[in-house]
C-alpha cells in the first residue's frame, strides 16, 4: 500500500500524495533520511527500464584496477550518501523529477573473476536499457560507454586525471586504463567531438597525450584549468559537440584528492567541485544520451565525502538531461 511504502522510505508514495505523474524523492521533512531501502535518492527500485525516461544503474566492478581496489563498493556508498540530495536544483532552476520518470534499476550483475565476461554482462544489460529509450546514469567503477549501441558514434565529455587510452598492461588489453582506446578501436566515438578535461599526472613517456591528439581529441590539462572559471571552456565545448548525441563520463579522480580522496588512482592538483559543476552544467542543451560517475572507492574516505560528491554530480547530470524543465 501507499502507506507501507511511505514508511519504507520509497519515492513512489509522494506521487500519490502530491498528484504528480512522476517519481519524487521523499522529503526528509516527512521521512527520516536513515529510513527505507538504500536506493539512489531513495527513489523507487524497479528491475526493468520499461516506462522510464532515465535510470540510475550500478556497475559494482573493480576487476582490472591498476592501483587501489575498492570501487566495487562505490555504487552502494553513493546510494547511501544520496539521501542528502533533494528534488530541485535552485541554482539552475532544474526540476528533473517534474520532467522525467526516473527510478533506480539496481546493479548489473558482474563476474568478479573474469573481466571479459563482466564486459559482456554490462553490454547486454545496457542494450536493454537503451533499447527501452531510457537514458542510463551509471554509478560505476569503469566506463562502459554502451550508448553507441543505439546512437552510433557519440561525442564525449570526459572528466578525468587520466586519458584512459592505454593499449596494454601486463599483456592485457582490457583494464581500467584502456576503455577509450578500445572505444576508438570499435568505432564507438566521434573522435572530432571528444574533449578530455582535468588531465594530469606523471608519465612513462615524454608525450603521453600524443595518441589522443592524433585521434582528434581535445585534451584540456588540469594546469590549464587552475584558478579560473571553466564557463568559457564549456561554451567552446558546446559549439564543438553541436546537435549530435554525446556521452558524459566523469571519473571522480578528475577532482583534486583534497575533495575526493576515496578513489583508486588519485593525482594531485586536480579540479575543484565548483569547476565540476561548471562542466556538467555547461553540457545543458546538448543531446546527452548517457552519463557515468566512476572510480569511487569509499574505503579510502572514512568521511563519505567522495561518495557524497559523486551523488551530487550524478544529480547534476540528471538535471542537465534533455527535456528537463526549469522552474
Amino acid at each position: 500500500t501507499a502507506g507501507t511504502c511511505l514508511l519504507a522510505g520509497h519515492g513512489a508514495p509522494r506521487r500519490f500524495l502530491t498528484g504528480s505523474s512522476f517519481n519524487l524523492p521523499p522529503s526528509a521533512q516527512l521521512i527520516a533520511r536513515p529510513v527505507g531501502v538504500c536506493s539512489m535518492m531513495k527513489l523507487p527500485i524497479q528491475t526493468s527500464p520499461e516506462g522510464l525516461d532515465a535510470a540510475f544503474v550500478g556497475v559494482p566492478l573493480d576487476t582490472g584496477t591498476s592501483n587501489r581496489p575498492g570501487a566495487r563498493f562505490g555504487p552502494r556508498q553513493i546510494r547511501a550518501e544520496s539521501c542528502m540530495v533533494r528534488t530541485y536544483n535552485p541554482s539552475t532552476g532544474a526540476a528533473p523529477f517534474h520532467s522525467l520518470m526516473v527510478a533506480d534499476i539496481g546493479d548489473v550483475n558482474v563476474n568478479l573473476y573474469n573481466l571479459q565476461d563482466s564486459c559482456r554482462q554490462i553490454r547486454e544489460a545496457y542494450q536493454k536499457i537503451v533499447a527501452a529509450g531510457c537514458i542510463p546514469l551509471t554509478l560505476g567503477s569503469v566506463c562502459a560507454c554502451p550508448v553507441p549501441i543505439r546512437h552510433g558514434p557519440v561525442g564525449l565529455v570526459h572528466v578525468d586525471a587520466h586519458t584512459d587510452t592505454g593499449d596494454t598492461a601486463l599483456g592485457e588489453k582490457i583494464y581500467h586504463g584502456t576503455p577509450f582506446r578500445r572505444c576508438v578501436d570499435e568505432g564507438l566515438l566521434d573522435c572530432k567531438r571528444v574533449v578530455q578535461i582535468g588531465i594530469r599526472s606523471s608519465s612513462y613517456t615524454p608525450d603521453p597525450y600524443k595518441y589522443c591528439r592524433d585521434q582528434g581529441f581535445r585534451v584540456v590539462l588540469a594546469e590549464d584549468c587552475w584558478l579560473k572559471s571553466l564557463v568559457p571552456l564549456m561554451a567552446e565545448v558546446r559549439k564543438q559537440m553541436g546537435a549530435k548525441p554525446i556521452y558524459i563520463s566523469f571519473d571522480i579522480d578528475g577532482l583534486d584528492p583534497a575533495y575526493a580522496p576515496g578513489t583508486g588512482t588519485p593525482e594531485i592538483a586536480g579540479l575543484t567541485p565548483a569547476q565540476a559543476l561548471e562542466i556538467i552544467r555547461g553540457c545543458k542543451g546538448l543531446d546527452i544520451v548517457g552519463c557515468d560517475l566512476v572510480e569511487v572507492a569509499p574505503i579510502y574516505d572514512a568521511s563519505g565525502n567522495t561518495a557524497l560528491m559523486g551523488a551530487n554530480l550524478l544529480f547534476e547530470m540528471l538535471c542537465a538531461l534533455p527535456r528537463v524543465k526549469t522552474i
